[in-house]
């Protein structure tokens, strides 16, 4: 997975470190973590709720520590690692449920929806320097940055990363099925949908084409993707960091950023269909081979998901299942 680090400059030897899955002879994990974006509105006026409101809401409970923010005030509830698909959904569907009571209590609503209607001038709860810088670099492009940053929510799931050839085909494989998997599990669409927002924030650090599947070695193509945005804060790390492409490197781990918010109860399908792909060595490679021919059309492909046309028939072929085989999951105590 990855070269020598004398051989590659400092922005390479940066991104290499983002591809070092867990090395030979250790075994493999199939752990599986959810990152589940949430609306939190205001019960009376619908309004997007301030982040410290919400954290005096729910203070000493269980849940606390795995809640953080989006800048536009989305509860972002990051949770542990579980050692399974079915473990991470019934997780996510208690944790989520017990989170929404104690929110509601305090007038607040919980909201599991992918895309809001949202004012382009609404305040941004979260002021960093950070986040103020992508705002002004978005600003440049056009509105999408500032409603993908207020408006937008996922499920974003975190899978074990593999060394050797199966790492290699884990990385192609999320990648190249990414816009079946987004059309079939999509709950927005059009160009005020999630996927729609976000191929229009900044293509340059976004990726949703074949650039970081060009040439033999992901290092070296991840790096030209990263070499090519505009970079808008100090430091190679933090310029990292500002890049969204729909499946993030994370050394250990690979971050699944495209899907839309699903429902907490009913997001079995796609728990359980990633894992089932990157974890089974036969279906992963029978994948991979269906879509051997795919690379050059990724683009049209995710645009194709953004509008609501894409191959949602040939996404849920790939899940291994169908909408609805998954009954809701029962709530697992926070």
């Amino acid at each position: 997975m990855t070269a020598r680090p004398n051989s590659r400059g400092p922005l390479e030897n940066a991104v290499a470190r983002l591809f070092r899955p867990r090395l030979p002879g250790t075994g493999r994990t199939s752990a599986v973590a959810v990152e589940q974006e949430l609306f939190a509105m205001d019960l009376f006026n619908g309004s997007s709720v301030d982040p410290a409101r919400v954290r005096r809401a729910i203070a000493g409970r269980p849940h606390e520590p795995w809640v953080a923010f989006e800048p536009g005030g989305q509860v972002e509830l990051s949770l542990p690692c579980s050692p399974s698909a079915a473990d991470a959904w019934h997780l996510l569907a208690g944790a989520t449920r017990d989170l929404a009571r104690d929110l509601l209590r305090c007038g607040i609503v919980l909201d599991a929806r992918p895309v809001r209607t949202c004012d382009p001038n609404t305040p941004r709860h979260l002021r960093t320097p950070r986040y103020d810088a992508m705002e002004r670099h978005f600003d440049t492009i056009g509105p999408a940055g500032r409603r993908m940053m207020r408006a937008t929510a996922s499920t974003q799931v975190c899978l074990d990363w593999w060394p050797g050839r199966a790492g290699i085909e884990q990385w192609r494989l999320l990648l190249l099925a990414g816009p079946f998997i987004a059309a079939a599990t999509a709950r927005s669409s059009g160009p005020q949908g999630r996927l729609s927002t976000w191929l229009a924030v900044d293509p340059e650090r976004t990726a949703f084409d074949d650039r970081l599947l060009r040439g033999p070695d992901p290092v070296t193509a991840y790096a030209a993707f990263a070499a090519g945005a505009t970079a808008f804060v100090d430091g190679i790390e933090g310029h990292l960091s500002t890049l969204f492409p729909p499946v993030r490197p994370r050394g250990r781990y690979l971050e699944v950023r495209f899907p839309d918010c699903q429902q907490a109860e009913r997001a079995g399908a796609l728990l359980h269909g990633l894992a089932g792909l990157l974890y089974d060595d036969e279906r992963r490679r029978r994948a991979l081979a269906s879509l051997a021919g795919e690379q050059d059309r990724l683009a049209e492909h995710w645009e194709a998901a953004a509008a609501g046309i894409g191959d949602a028939e040939r996404g849920w072929s790939l899940l291994g299942t169908r909408p609805g085989a998954w009954p809701a999951a029962r709530p697992v105590a926070a």
